[in-house]
């Protein structure tokens, strides 16, 4: 790879990853272990909640969560069409239906009218999506959801850590599910983390991650474990491992400090490109924190002489990697033609969508990374500018 070349991400890896790993290796425990348990009783102090329950991915997190609420064929559960497809992927395995609903147009986050209007007698959840790790507007989304007798699943795969009115996200809805995957805020490689003040859905979720096994069946093979053990539901094989707990154990750690260093990385963008009438910033509300998973921009398409895709590539060709996040649900080939989604039906979605561009923030970005980026994307905005 080219030397110079910027990626959109890179995983903020130190020596104390390396070495965490390389114990566990020695260790001879390499699959779900005493490592796990720790990283899951670490998380859970740092989040607040009461029960945290680590799995192999967040849609094992989101499944198991949608499981434990009890969804099931034809129940239908409501998703925004900004997201990854993941969050509408794991309704369907139910066959339950994923009804697909607008967006907010300032923050991207699911739209109260657009919950209100999707409700039916078969809905039976909720599940907002805190995009780019802006919180949803969870005051709003709870009473409504408590005064339908609703389930709240928040995909808070982008905001660790993030705050809405002062509560730190995990700690407000029935279940909120994390994602350790590659580019998260916290990483390792794979995995995701369900939190939960719910003794049962915690149970439950526990149970099922590990084929139904009604106990610590980890613990079979150590010195103080028991080789008996039996299944009580035909669960899932989404368990963490002690590999994966290597990396999030020192990652948790500085999990702040990664933090703090995207909020700088942002502010600094803000400020650099505030006044260009090229782009629009994304909004942040004042009575939140986000987590800087993501820096989006909107291109004013009308006030430039070409669309995206010769954006993306003139700043891939000076060096700077960048993302789109995300092409909307509805758009999806097969949510588009199994439920018979329209553009039409997405209006902001769908306006939006077209103008979004990602720009790279994540911890070991170097001041002079910062600056490069500003300084290529403002000339390059400045070039193709009407």
């Amino acid at each position: 790879m080219n030397k110079d070349y910027l990626l959109f991400h890179r995983p903020f890896i130190t020596e104390e990853e390396i070495n965490e790993m390389v114990d566990t290796l020695r260790s001879g425990w390499l699959s779900m272990g005493p490592k796990t348990i720790r990283f899951e009783e670490e998380f859970n102090k740092y989040i607040g909640s009461k029960k945290s329950i680590a799995v192999s991915s967040w849609t094992a997190a989101g499944h198991l969560s949608l499981e434990a609420f009890g969804i099931q064929r034809d129940d239908e559960v409501i998703v925004p069409t900004m997201t990854f497809p993941a969050t509408a992927e794991i309704v369907c395995y139910f066959g339950a239906k994923p009804v697909i609903v607008d967006v907010e147009e300032d923050t991207l986050n699911i739209s109260l009218k657009e919950i209100e209007k999707a409700l039916t007698p078969k809905t039976k959840a909720i599940i907002p999506v805190h995009y780019g790790g802006q919180p949803c507007d969870m005051d709003e989304i709870m009473e409504f959801a408590k005064l339908h007798n609703l389930k709240v699943l928040e995909d808070a795969a982008h905001s660790l850590p993030a705050f809405y009115k002062g509560r730190k996200i995990g700690t407000i809805a029935d279940v909120t599910c994390f994602s350790f995957y590659a580019t998260k805020t916290l990483s390792t490689g794979e995995g995701g983390m369900i939190c939960t003040n719910d003794e049962e859905i915690a149970e439950r979720c526990a149970i099922m991650r590990l084929h139904g096994i009604n106990r610590d069946a980890w613990k079979r093979y150590s010195e103080s474990g028991s080789w008996y053990y039996e299944v009580v539901a035909p669960g899932f094989k989404y368990n963490f491992t002690d590999l994966q707990a290597s990396l999030g154990l020192p990652q948790l750690k500085k999990v702040d400090e990664m933090w703090n260093s995207r909020k700088q990385i942002a502010a600094k963008y803000t400020e650099a490109f505030k006044d260009l009438d090229t782009i629009t910033l994304h909004t942040i509300k004042s009575d939140r924190e986000s987590s800087w998973h993501l820096y989006p921009v909107r291109l004013n398409l009308e006030m430039l002489r070409v669309g995206r895709a010769q954006i993306i590539e003139e700043l891939k060709h000076n060096n700077v990697g960048v993302g789109v996040h995300f092409m909307p649900v509805h758009q999806h080939l097969f949510y588009s033609e199994t439920f018979k989604l329209d553009d039409k039906n997405y209006p902001v979605a769908s306006s939006v969508f077209p103008r979004l561009l990602s720009l790279p923030i994540y911890p070991g970005m170097t001041e002079k990374n910062v600056e490069k980026v500003i300084n290529v994307f403002t000339d390059i905005l400045k070039k193709y500018r009407k």
